[in-house]
C-alpha cells in the first residue's frame, strides 16, 4: 500500500481531529486507520492516521510543509510524517547470545518484517556464521575502554553509509556512549530482562532464583543516555514458580525477550510509536 502515515502531538483543544481527518479528505486521501488520545492529566493531543496516498493530490515532498503551513503551526502541533512504500533499514546490534538474532532474522526471512536489514554490527566474531547464513554484511568492530570513540565513530560512519533508519540491539553487551545515543534518538531499540533495577548485574537470573522470584520478564525501550531508563515501548511477564531453576528462569526469560522484542520492532516498522517525554503512546 502506498500510504502516508503522520503522527501528532499537540495541546489538547476541541476540533483537533475534524480538522486533520479534513485535511485528508480535501486533498482527496482516502483514510485507512485513526487513532488518537488525551491525555487528560497534561491536557495533550495525540494521534496517528494513515491515508491512502492513490489520488492525494499534495505531492509527498510537499504534504509536511502544506500541513504545517494551514494547521500543524497554528496549534502547536509536533509531526512526524512517514510513508510505508519505503521499506525502513534496520541494522542489527549483536555480542554473543543468538536467540533474539535468530527470532529477528527468521521473522524478516518469512516476511513478517517490512524493512531491510544492510548490516548486523558486533563486538565479538561468534554470530558470523548466522550472518552469513542470512546472508546479510557482518561487520566486526570491537570496542575497548581505549577504542571506543574511534570504533563509534568507524560505526556512525558505517550507519551513514549504509542509510540506517534504526538499531535494534539484539542482545549487543556493550554501553553506548551519550553522543551516539543522541545522535540516534528514538531510533535504537534495546531489550533487557524485566528483572532491571531490582537484580543488575551478569548474573540477574541467579540473583531472582535466590529470591525467589514468582514472575520474570522483559522490557524493550528506546536507547538514552540514561542506562536502560529509555522510553518503554513493550513489557511482558511470564510465571514461574518453586519448580523452575536457573536453567529453566534462563530459558523462559529468553523466550519472552523475544516476544517482546519483535513486537518492539514491529510497532517501529508500523510508524505505531509516538515518544512523548520519557513515555511512548503506542497506537495499536
Amino acid at each position: 500500500m502506498n500510504s502516508a502515515v503522520l503522527l501528532i502531538h499537540c495541546p489538547d483543544q476541541p476540533g483537533l481531529v475534524a480538522l486533520v481527518t479534513e485535511f485528508v479528505h480535501k486533498n482527496r486521501g482516502n483514510i485507512l486507520d485513526l487513532d488518537q488520545h488525551v491525555d487528560q492529566e497534561l491536557n495533550h493531543f495525540f494521534m496517528r492516521i494513515e491515508w491512502d496516498l492513490t489520488d492525494f493530490v499534495i505531492p509527498k515532498d510537499k504534504i509536511s510543509d502544506y500541513f504545517d503551513t494551514l494547521i500543524g503551526a497554528s496549534y502547536e502541533m509536533k509531526c512526524s510524517l512517514k510513508f510505508t512504500e519505503r521499506k525502513p533499514r534496520m541494522a542489527l546490534f549483536v555480542s554473543k547470545a543468538s536467540h533474539c538474532l535468530y527470532d529477528i532474522l527468521q521473522r524478516y526471512g518469512t516476511g513478517e518484517y517490512n524493512c531491510e536489514i544492510p548490516a548486523i554490527v558486533s563486538n565479538h566474531e561468534q554470530l558470523r556464521y548466522i550472518a552469513d547464513r542470512f546472508d546479510i554484511p557482518f561487520h566486526h568492530i570491537p570496542i575497548t575502554k581505549a577504542t571506543k570513540p574511534e570504533q563509534e565513530a568507524k560505526t556512525k560512519d558505517l550507519l551513514k553509509e549504509l542509510d540506517v533508519d534504526f538499531i535494534v540491539l539484539a542482545r549487543y553487551m556493550q554501553i553506548l556512549s551519550d553522543d551516539f545515543c543522541k545522535d540516534y534518538s528514538h531510533r535504537i531499540i534495546n531489550i533487557h530482562h524485566s528483572f532491571l533495577p531490582a537484580f543488575k548485574g551478569a548474573r540477574p537470573y541467579h540473583s531472582a532464583f535466590t529470591r525467589g522470584v514468582k514472575l520474570i520478564g522483559a522490557t524493550s525501550h528506546y536507547v538514552t543516555a540514561d542506562l536502560d531508563e529509555g522510553p518503554i515501548i513493550a513489557q511482558d511477564v511470564a510465571h514461574v514458580s518453586h519448580r523452575d531453576g536457573i536453567s529453566d528462569l534462563k530459558r523462559i526469560g529468553k523466550d519472552v525477550e523475544k516476544r517482546v522484542l519483535s513486537r518492539a520492532i514491529y510497532l517501529q516498522l508500523q510508524h505505531r510509536i509516538l515518544p512523548f517525554g520519557n513515555r511512548t503512546v503506542i497506537f495499536n
